[in-house]
């Protein structure tokens, strides 16, 4: 293997030197690049094939510099020097060498965004990794499109002053707000930034994807009224802290009974345990022992603490056996299909609750309601 790659490096390093014909030289290159990156190299061959390095840098043709960079792009052998004299070159050879090299330090990101073109700050914010000091001057300095790619890189480390920046500057530019909207993880302050700035689309995936507050989802409910309940139930399926989510919705006098029964029929039971508590101003554990009590008179009388309507009350018991019967059969009450199965078997029974409950409770349904579950509308 050393004498073959003796003898292909001699070979390729004449064509290089001696040939005027750039598109041989060119061939030449990546052929010798393609080696160089492929086979193991000690201490002396590394040294000796970044000296080559240099040379194809300093060739006078374009394409031979092109193939350096394009072949070697994500290398780490490229001597840091070298990579920093292509991002100089023509955008045909710097782009491949921004967009991918692992040489570059934070500063010399930072230096290719404050000089660069537009194409130019993409591509660093399009990388594989953009450093958080990076991402902030991007925030800050970079045109649209580049703020835009840069939100919309899951792995750009973007912090959360920075997020607002962007906000600052391309708040309405849908095609920014979208881009941050989606990204993996967001912090509150931003999601509720972006909630009054988002289309009707992006708003719901904001308040169903991440955690806001009561009062911002309560604010989307206000774009989309007849959606309110819906937004609210699915919020409390994401947020960190269920007790504060539940003692803001009681606060802003969310916390109805429609809201429960809703949130019960879709098998939220933490969200409903902890309602109860908070209505009845009980300790959590209590209102637990009290709702899933084997006896008739627990769940009675935490609900009755709780002052929601008498008439409703074999609606909720008829949720919480429903769970409980599901839960006994072995299902997993955090998953998908528990909330489906929970939803179908809660209205085969036909709920004595309103029309618009019901009417609500039907749309979660997928595409093939169970049977009989249609009466249940009609005898409402």
């Amino acid at each position: 293997m050393t004498a073959y790659r003796a003898r292909l490096t001699e070979s390729d390093i004449r064509r290089l030197i001696k040939s005027d014909a750039e598109d041989e030289r060119a061939a030449a290159a990546h052929k010798l690049c393609r080696s160089i990156d492929r086979m193991p190299l000690d201490d002396i061959e590394r040294e000796a094939a970044q000296k080559i390095l240099t040379v194809m840098a300093n060739d006078a043709a374009e394409l031979v510099r092109r193939a350096l960079a394009v072949t070697l792009k994500a290398s780490d052998l490229m001597p840091r020097e070298v990579a920093r004299r292509l991002v100089a070159d023509a955008d045909s050879v710097a782009l491949p060498m921004i967009a991918s090299s692992p040489v570059f330090t934070d500063d010399d990101l930072i230096e290719i965004v404050r000089s660069g073109s537009a194409v130019r700050q993409n591509a660093v914010a399009a990388r594989d990794r953009v450093p958080r000091d990076v991402a902030t001057v991007l925030a800050a300095e970079g045109c649209q499109s580049a703020v835009r790619a840069l939100a919309a890189n899951d792995n750009a480390d973007i912090s959360e002053a920075a997020l607002g920046v962007a906000i600052d500057r391309f708040g309405e530019v849908s095609e920014v707000v979208s881009a941050i909207a989606y990204r993996q993880v967001l912090p509150l302050s931003v999601t509720e930034r972006l909630v009054a700035l988002a289309s009707d689309a992006v708003r719901e995936h904001l308040v169903t994807r991440h955690a806001v507050a009561p009062e911002t989802a309560i604010q989307f409910a206000h774009f989309a009224r007849e959606r309110a309940t819906v937004d609210l139930v699915d919020q409390a399926r994401v947020s960190n802290d269920l007790p504060a989510f539940v003692a803001g919705l009681n606060a802003r006098k969310a916390l109805t009974a429609s809201l429960l029964l809703r949130a019960l029929a879709r098998g939220q039971m933490a969200l409903f345990e902890h309602a109860l508590a908070e209505l009845a101003g009980t300790p959590h554990h209590r209102a637990w022992l009290m709702v899933h009590d084997a006896g008739p008179l627990g769940l009675k009388a935490i609900y009755d603490r709780a002052g929601l309507p008498p008439r409703l009350f074999q609606a909720f018991r008829a949720g919480v056996d429903t769970w409980r019967a599901l839960q006994a059969e072995g299902g997993d009450t955090a998953s998908d299909d528990f909330r489906q199965r929970m939803l179908e078997r809660f209205l085969s029974q036909r709920p004595n609750t309103s029309r618009e409950d019901l009417a609500y409770l039907l749309e979660r349904l997928d595409q093939h309601p169970v049977q009989g579950v249609e009466a249940a509308v009609s005898a409402a």
